[in-house]
């Protein structure tokens, strides 16, 4: 599986309003449930506002990835926000979280669960890719920097 089978280019926003912690995962809800069929805005937050409770998604390094199995959720779906200015995301390493990458999953697909969050923060755990993202200016260059080929 490659990120480009679950992040599509509509589901990309480079300057999004922080604020905080929740307003961003309410905002990310609206957001995705527009473009996820039999998925509604509030399923998405409590989903997502579950997992939290759980513990942080913020990884480090000021990133997140906010994530959930949804029984209505039909494909893998992924979206990743740029947001204006960093907010407190109760991240391990204590620092504030500007770089999004939102994940909801049907619920039966444990595996492609694991298997796509995996991708995912080993791209982000690159310094190089995670300066690309920020110096991002718009959605189309900050998807050709989440996707871009970086086989050595």
């Amino acid at each position: 599986m490659k990120l480009t089978d679950v992040l599509l280019p509509e589901n990309i926003v480079a300057n999004a309003p922080g604020g905080s912690k929740k307003k961003v995962l309410e905002n990310l809800s609206d957001f995705l449930s527009e473009r996820m069929d039999g998925v509604t805005a509030d399923e998405l937050y409590q989903g997502l506002l579950s997992r939290e409770r759980l513990g942080s998604t913020g990884i480090g390094e000021g990133v997140a990835i906010p994530h959930c199995r949804l029984a209505s959720c039909i494909n893998i779906t992924g979206a990743l926000i740029k947001l204006q200015e960093p907010v407190d995301f109760d991240a391990i390493d204590g620092e504030p979280v500007d770089l999004i990458f939102a994940l909801i999953v049907p619920e039966e697909q444990n595996d492609q669960h694991l298997q796509v969050l995996s991708l995912i923060a080993e791209l982000l755990q690159d310094e190089s890719v995670r300066e690309e993202l920020r110096q991002a200016d718009s959605n189309e260059s900050l998807y050709r920097a989440a996707t871009a080929d970086r086989a050595a």
